[in-house]
């Protein structure tokens, strides 16, 4: 009888072990990981100058991140996107491994337009910072975000079509959208019979095109392109020295809608 007991108290003793041990086993690390805390610039509100590309824009400060484990190299990513779309689609603009990243005019530019927004808007940009570790990255942290506000300038030819035939007359011109993968300008605007149009760079009149044959092609100082029809037109421009989209070099379009 003695042994049987002796017998079913060792075994309970196993069984206890056994069922202690499990439970560590089960136990999850509490992690300490610390996101980095985006601390400036809280607000910001620029219209980038393509005059001044080398001028301090601004500095982008924040709190290092920790994380559990061996000390090893954190790197961070500033991200941008719309604000409002949650970072749906972030776009990475920088990337360091100290905790805080300087821009210039030129490279805040560059910047807005890589992660999609367009010149002459001034865009609401939500900012944040990633952190991960390691050479094959980790599980990645993000901290707060700022709400920006910037109105980049075209980092190609600003080119523009002025005239009387425009709803701005000779007074200003209206900025061409520039397509980076065709290499063309582009716009569509409402056009008055009976007046004209050039199209100029950077809205003077040192470098500007006009038609001297009416036969679509661009000639330095040339003359008045004329309207006939009032209407809305779509014109497309290729001011370079190569074909490119369709249209020969220093030729364009110009299709009424």
């Amino acid at each position: 009888m003695k042994n049987i007991s002796r017998f079913l108290v060792g075994f309970m003793g196993v069984a206890l072990a056994v069922s202690c041990t499990d439970d560590v086993d089960k136990r999850q690390p509490v992690s300490t990981d610390t996101a980095p805390t985006l601390k400036a610039p809280a607000t910001l509100s620029m219209v980038l100058n393509h005059d001044t590309p080398d001028d301090l824009a601004t500095t982008f400060v924040w709190d290092y991140a920790a994380y559990d484990g061996t000390q090893t190299v954190v790197n961070y990513s500033i991200e941008f996107d719309e604000a409002g779309n949650d970072f749906a689609s972030p776009v990475t603009v920088a990337t360091t491994i100290s905790k805080y990243q300087n821009f210039t005019v030129g490279e805040l530019n560059s910047a807005a337009l890589n992660a999609g927004f367009a010149p002459f808007v001034a865009s609401n940009i939500e900012v944040r910072i990633k952190s991960t570790v390691g050479s094959l990255g980790s599980l990645p942290q993000y901290s707060n975000s700022f709400t920006i506000t910037l109105t980049p300038y075209p980092a190609w030819p600003n080119w523009g079509i002025i005239g009387d035939a425009t709803p701005t007359g000779w007074g200003s011109d209206t900025n061409m959208d520039y397509d980076l993968t065709t290499h063309l300008y582009s716009i569509t605007i409402h056009m008055t019979a009976g007046g004209g149009y050039k199209f100029r760079l950077d809205d003077g009149w040192s470098t500007n095109f006009g038609d001297d044959g009416n036969d679509l092609s661009l000639e330095a100082n040339g003359a008045n392109i004329p309207i006939t029809v009032t209407g809305d037109y779509l014109i497309v421009a290729n001011f370079s020295e190569v074909a490119t989209g369709g249209i020969e070099p220093k030729h364009y379009t110009v299709t009424l809608l």
